[in-house]
């Protein structure tokens, strides 16, 4: 009729710019999480290879599928281990 099209209307370019604010927030908070996990896990192999020596890579990948929360949980327990066989058998509790 006037030849406007959707695209065009403030209203939709206004949703537009909404939607692409809160894209970027998203993908700035995920980029967040990820780099807090990337550098726990790199502490957490830090402490084990001081504390233990050279860690398996069949280890290293066991550790590297944890989540955050229980890298977290792991960065303490390590503290209370013995040998690389308390580790074995922290990390297969917590795979159960």
């Amino acid at each position: 009729m006037l030849g406007i099209t959707l695209k065009q209307t403030r209203v939709y370019q206004e949703i537009k710019e909404e939607g692409r604010e809160e894209g970027k927030e998203e993908g700035r908070e995920e980029g967040r999480e990820e780099g807090l996990e990337e550098a726990t896990f790199n502490l957490v192999m830090r402490l084990l290879s001081k504390r233990f020596g050279k860690i398996s890579p069949k280890i290293r990948g066991s550790v590297a599928g944890l989540s955050l929360h229980i890298l977290e949980e792991l960065s303490e327990a390590l503290l209370d281990f013995k040998n690389v066989d308390d580790l074995l058998a922290w990390l297969a509790k917590v795979a159960d």
